[in-house]
């Protein structure tokens, strides 16, 4: 066990620069100190830049690369991670509006270097105003990936969070190249999943990241769209049948399909409805499965009766959709502005 391993820390970072110096400093408050700093500016047009190159010339550990052009999100982070030094032992990303604990890269290096067999660790992290990643069994610390991945399947529930959330073993980093599915629309899941095959799962019972909800990300933008079920279904159709016996697979996905589509199909029906469906399709694209309105006609004639023969909970719906719509007026006009 190498008692003070180097970890290899990177940041990709378009237009951050509300949040971007409060990121860097919380890599510097931490108390584990062998690190090294790799910030990527995806051709911002803000002082992101002019901010990282800052701090760059302040510590020697903190390097700055800029993109010679404007990369998507998933390559972004693959170059990231290309960039960090082969001599890393541990790999991690802060996005650049989250920020670390002061602890966070000492809980999770301990806990790796305490159990070669993991190759991811994850800790609750807080999301907005939440605490998230909760139900992990305590006081377990370490679950091989299978079992992990059943928890979450079979369960509904999520320990991976954002990838600020989670240290990756150097090993395991470098044994896929890219790291990160550029046609995944959720790359970060479908690495887990896929590293889980052959790693085992570590956990800190410690709040030790948190990530930003309230800004203009496009994880942010897609959260009225049901993106969490469009997620589990696509790691139900690649990662499903690596964890789940054929015949518990074949139950289960028949009933999360039902679910899903009964859900999607309600969306229809409200405000922004065709938007959703329509990335929901985009996003089913990318695993061969073309969702057509054919195939929602079922659930949405189920929807429409649903609302005829429940008018009150229809009624009380709309009405909750409408007081949310007068909170992000009153919210906007306080700052002067309209954001719908």
């Amino acid at each position: 066990m190498n008692r003070d391993p180097l970890v290899g820390i990177a940041t990709p970072v378009y237009n951050g620069e509300p949040y971007l110096q409060e990121c860097i400093e919380s890599v510097l408050k931490q108390t584990y100190t062998n690190w090294e700093y790799i910030i990527v500016n995806n051709g911002s047009t803000d002082r992101s830049l002019e901010i990282a190159q800052n701090y760059a010339a302040t510590d020697p550990r903190i390097r700055v690369h800029n993109n010679d052009e404007f990369l998507s999100q998933s390559r972004n982070f693959n170059v990231a991670l290309s960039l960090v030094s082969p001599r890393s032992s541990y790999y991690k990303i802060v996005m650049a509006d989250d920020w670390l604990f002061p602890e966070c890269l000492e809980r999770m290096v301990r806990l790796a270097e305490e159990n070669p067999t993991v190759g991811l660790v994850s800790s609750y992290q807080i999301a907005g105003n939440r605490v998230q990643a909760d139900g992990f069994p305590f006081p377990s610390s370490v679950l091989s990936g299978r079992k992990v991945c059943r928890i979450q399947l079979l369960d509904g529930l999520f320990f991976f969070g954002s990838p600020t959330s989670i240290l990756m073993r150097g090993e395991v980093v470098r044994s896929r190249s890219p790291f990160y599915d550029e046609s995944a629309i959720f790359d970060d899941t479908d690495a887990c999943y896929a590293v889980l095959r052959e790693w085992d799962f570590g956990f800190v019972h410690q709040v030790l990241s948190f990530t930003r909800a309230d800004n203009e990300s496009i994880t942010s933008r897609m959260r009225h769209f049901l993106p969490h079920e469009l997620d589990k279904f696509i790691v139900l159709m690649n990662h499903g049948r690596n964890y789940l016996d054929p015949s518990e697979f074949e139950r289960f996905f028949r009933w999360f399909r039902r679910r899903y589509f009964r859900r999607l199909a309600r969306g229809l029906l409200s405000p922004r409805g065709l938007a959703k469906y329509q990335f929901h399709r985009a996003g089913l694209k990318t695993v061969g499965y073309d969702l057509t309105l054919l195939k929602l006609s079922p659930y949405i004639l189920y929807a429409l009766m649903d609302m005829a023969l429940n008018p009150k909970n229809t009624a009380g719906e709309l009405s909750q959709d409408l007081n949310k719509a007068l909170r992000r007026f009153r919210a906007a006009s306080d700052k002067g502005f309209l954001c719908w």
